[in-house]
């Protein structure tokens, strides 16, 4: 988890951030004030996988809550790698400009 504390959000990225939920950085929580958020999105869909960039695996789309802080959801890690994306329900995405957002543990 180097740079990493525990429990606390990573600062922003293009209005995403991670915290990590244990000390194993196994369970992360992801919070999203990104475009789709900005631009009045009432729902938001995360869509992630495991693994090697270019060829995801365990590909799942989790459905974020709506919190004062924004869009959240919780993800167990299933490899040392989850990378992710967002889109709203008109199927608009947010994919950091197709380089995705990705959060390793070590």
């Amino acid at each position: 988890m180097k740079g990493l504390q525990p429990y606390i959000y990573s600062e922003p990225i293009r209005g995403v951030q991670v915290k990590p939920l244990t000390e194993d950085g196994k369970n992360v929580n992801i919070l999203y004030n990104g475009l789709l958020s900005q631009a009045g999105a009432e729902h938001i869909v995360m869509h992630a996988g495991f693994g090697d960039l270019n060829n995801w695996q365990h590909v799942n789309d989790y459905n974020m809550q709506r919190t004062q802080q924004g869009f959240e959801v919780s993800v167990n890690m299933k490899d040392t790698q989850l990378n992710f994306c967002f889109k709203d329900s008109f199927n608009n995405w947010d994919n950091n400009d197709g380089q995705n957002w990705i959060y390793r543990i070590y």
